[in-house]
């Protein structure tokens, strides 16, 4: 069985329910607190269901991110 790891805050994460990648900001009574990149409404995720954002994940969220700052 692999081992669970606890994402630091301020790591990229992809939450594997939401199919989205924020940035772990807090953590509150077991639950993690995500945010978008470059802001926006929060959203909890349950610890077990994120994992390491891959370089791919990453860039969609990034261009994703610029693409909302130009409208």
């Amino acid at each position: 069985m692999a081992e669970t790891v606890t994402p630091d805050v301020g790591e990229l994460v992809y939450d594997t329910k939401r199919d989205r990648v924020g940035e772990v900001v807090d953590y509150q009574a077991g639950r993690a607190l995500l945010r978008p990149l470059g802001g926006g409404i929060e959203w909890e995720a349950d610890p077990d269901e994120l994992r390491s954002a891959d370089a791919n994940e990453r860039l969609r969220a990034r261009v994703t991110e610029m693409n909302t700052r130009r409208f």
